[in-house]
């Protein structure tokens, strides 16, 4: 089984799949998984989705296929690491959801449905494939395919708000008197900046809310000065994505030239670490020999999309270090995969069956 699953990561991420250019990659995954037992489609929103049994519990295993872009040349080197774009982020996760349900006990598949689904536009603000799934499936249980790495059990992600500035002013000399587009459009970042440094929870990273400058710009035609900026927001649970629009409307009030839109409203979400799920996956871990370690990530995921709509045990699970996401250097050891594959494969079988004991 390791050669067989080793080989659909290989040929996934030698696919591209940019956000909205699944379609090569997903036929790819129909046809793995029906060659496999799956009952297997493309749905409307284009989702590559595999069902393989018919026990009374649903299990979604939601991961996505798209990727950011930045071509990384894909090969496997001599330390038995596959190189390439989307190998961490995120078709590890999932191909390691589809290579674990293709090989579940019957015992199992008659004790529970397994639905795994490769999404659309995870990295896209769109998310389509996942709000999509959220609207057709109510599964009892849930795991996100995020790397977590093969110990890691992820509860949860925060949330984001991104903001559109933009000043606009009559153009003057710069030896006279007044405050530029440029300069009004700084303020506000200032001033943005300064809320987020006061909200949210003291202590730690998750609890605060962090503010990034994502585009800066500025210029003239000779009678107009304008300046823009893109701001990023992210945002813990004590703080929505209203809240926070609201607040930074609030603190930009009295800056007459500037402007101000808001999108990628993502609300955090955290989930509890005991239940039949968290049970199951840590049990499965050390039975491979590793030390389960409980994990919040800072950026957002498809848990945000479908947590309100999903209101089940959930987590996030898959191998690779999520610190390679996007990078040049994206990457995932190869003997990492194999093991979250037997993690799944192990704590799936658990969870079907109800073996998962009590945490002490």
């Amino acid at each position: 089984m390791s050669n067989d699953a080793r080989d659909l990561l290989i040929r996934a991420v030698e696919l591209s799949s940019l956000s909205g250019q699944e379609g090569p990659v997903a036929t790819f995954f129909q046809e793995w998984m029906a060659a496999r037992g799956f009952e297997a489609r493309i749905d409307e929103a284009g989702n590559a989705v595999g069902e393989r049994g018919h026990g009374p519990l649903t299990v979604a295993l939601l991961g996505h296929m798209d990727t950011v872009p930045g071509e990384i040349p894909v090969r496997v080197d001599e330390r038995g690491v596959l190189h390439g774009r989307g190998s961490v982020d995120a078709k590890g996760p999932l191909c390691a959801f589809m290579a674990a349900v293709a090989t579940l006990p019957d015992e199992a598949l008659k004790a529970a449905r397994f639905v795994v689904i490769g999404a659309t536009e995870e990295e896209a603000p769109s998310s389509r494939g996942a709000r999509h799934v959220r609207t057709v499936l109510s599964p009892d249980v849930v795991l996100i395919g995020e790397p977590s790495g093969w110990e890691g059990i992820t509860l949860g992600y925060k949330g984001r708000l991104v903001v559109k500035a933009q000043a606009v002013k009559e153009n003057f000399h710069t030896a006279g008197d007044g405050s530029s587009a440029g300069d009004d459009l700084t303020e506000a970042w200032f001033r943005v900046r300064a809320w987020a440094a006061a909200a949210g929870e003291p202590g730690g990273v998750f609890g605060g809310v962090q503010a990034t400058i994502q585009e800066l710009g500025a210029g003239t035609d000779g009678l107009r000065q304008r300046a823009w900026g893109t701001f990023g927001l992210r945002l813990p649970v004590s703080v929505t994505p209203q809240v926070a629009e609201t607040a930074i409307r609030a603190v930009l009030e009295d800056l007459d030239s500037v402007t101000v839109a808001f999108v990628g409203h993502e609300t955090a979400v955290r989930h509890g670490k005991d239940n039949l799920l968290t049970r199951a996956l840590r049990v499965a871990i050390r039975a491979q020999g590793g030390a389960p370690v409980f994990k919040v990530k800072t950026g957002t995921s498809d848990m945000n999309v479908v947590a309100r709509h999903w209101p089940a045990p959930t987590v996030a699970y898959g191998p690779g270090d999520s610190a390679l996401d996007h990078t040049p250097e994206e990457r995932i050891d190869l003997a990492e995969y194999d093991r979250a594959v037997a993690v799944l494969r192990d704590a799936l079988t658990r969870l079907a069956l109800g073996a998962a004991p009590k945490a002490p």
